[in-house]
């Protein structure tokens, strides 16, 4: 089955989704699909559609596959068996072989894996419908991903393609163009351009390459702003400026108004001043004659407000003497507590110095029953020696010569 188009770019320029040569297809990312996963991005560039789960740090098994100083980064680039026209076959082939590590050397250079020894950076790619560069669009994927999960970066990994098409050099190829044009070249670069993945598929001439290298430039820039965008769309919170200016005016304004709004306390004698004062007006406004009549009413207004100001000024001498007393008796019981207190300290005093003098008592008392005991015992003493000087009295003691043997008898 030969469905090639007689010409892929037609004479306005145009390629056959309507786009320009510089221009890449919508792009759609979104985050956090999975919830299992550390870190996850679903993305459709085109027609096609990606999903990435991002597994780690986590203990690397087998413990063989461990490094000592920095985290194993291990990249999966699946193919549904659904995601193609033809049926692909499941399991790994060697082109998926390939795209992983293509892959995972694209984001080695920007993982900061030193910081996670003997553990494993597992992501896995799944291409669930495939329309061209399916490897920059997971490559894309990946980079969310990551992010999403907390991987420390240098910085966002970008990937975009540009081949030759009826001899043109165009950005972004589609199916049609990937397949029957002339030549695919990959490339994956950092935000600081960077480049970390370089793959080519056709001829192309130095001039060519150059071309295309400012078209990739440009279409990662493009692809780099829609990454930061979604990125900042889950993790930045926004920031709600107060509206400080109405609000001061508001303030200003019932602060105004309380100025010259009189107080509720006084609002009868304010009302009762501002009748007075309309009235005077009135009278001016009249002739003399009437204005000599109301001249009572004014004094009568003015003994009337004297009145209120002595008023006010005996309830303040009131107050004065009311706290005055309040001082008074808060020193008098302060005084009481005080006498209190010495009366307290005095009594603890005398208690101690009886109780030192009925102890010097007890002793005095026990040292005179020993010394009683003492001359007890030394009377005992000289009585028992009496006793026994006088059992032995005058007489002498002889031995009976029976119990001297032969020395008796010779004396005899």
């Amino acid at each position: 089955m030969n469905d090639k188009p007689n010409k892929l770019i037609t004479d306005d320029g145009l390629r056959l989704d309507g786009r320009r040569a510089d221009e890449i297809r919508p792009m759609k990312i979104e985050i956090g699909v999975l919830s299992r996963a550390d870190g996850s991005c679903y993305l459709e560039w085109g027609r096609n559609k990606i999903l990435v789960g991002v597994f780690g740090p986590r203990e690397a098994h087998p413990r063989r596959l461990q490094r000592a100083d920095a985290a194993v980064i291990r990249y999966r680039y699946n193919m549904a068996s659904f995601s193609v026209e033809d049926r692909a076959r499941p399991g790994p082939s060697r082109r998926s072989i390939e795209i992983s590590k293509v892959s995972r050397e694209a984001f080695e250079p920007v993982i900061m894996a030193e910081l996670y020894p003997k553990t494993a950076i597992d992501i896995f790619v799944e291409i669930l419908q495939a329309d061209a560069g399916t490897r920059t669009a997971a490559i894309n994927a990946s980079s969310i991903a990551l992010a999403d999960a907390g991987i420390p970066m240098k910085g966002l990994v970008t990937s975009c393609a540009f081949g030759k098409v009826d001899g043109q050099i165009v950005l972004d190829l589609n199916k049609e163009e990937d397949n029957y044009g002339e030549a695919d070249f990959p490339v994956a670069m950092t935000q600081d351009g960077e480049i970390t993945l370089l793959q080519m598929d056709g001829h192309l001439t130095p001039e060519e390459i150059k071309k295309g290298f400012e078209l990739v430039k440009k279409g990662c820039k493009e692809i780099l702003e829609i990454q930061q965008t979604v990125l900042r769309k889950k993790f930045e919170t926004p920031v709600e400026e107060p509206e400080a200016e109405p609000e001061a005016k508001i303030v200003d304004t019932e602060s105004e108004a309380a100025e010259t709004e009189p107080s509720l306390e006084y609002a009868p004698e304010a009302a009762a001043v501002e009748e007075t004062i309309e009235e005077a007006e009135e009278l001016e406004a009249e002739p003399s004659e009437e204005v000599t009549e109301t001249v009572p009413e004014a004094e009568e207004l003015e003994e009337i407000v004297k009145e209120a100001e002595v008023e006010v000024v005996d309830g303040e001498a009131i107050e004065e003497a009311i706290e005055a007393e309040t001082e008074e008796e808060a020193i008098e019981a302060e005084t009481e507590e005080e006498a209190i207190e010495a009366e307290t300290e005095e009594e603890a005093i005398e208690a101690e110095t009886e109780e030192e003098a009925i102890e010097a008592e007890t002793e005095e008392e026990a040292i005179e029953a020993e010394t009683e005991e003492e001359a007890i015992e030394a009377e005992t003493e000289e009585e028992a020696i009496e006793a026994e000087d006088e059992s032995k009295g005058p007489w002498k003691v002889v031995k009976d010569p029976s119990e001297s043997g032969s020395r008796g008898e010779n004396d005899e």
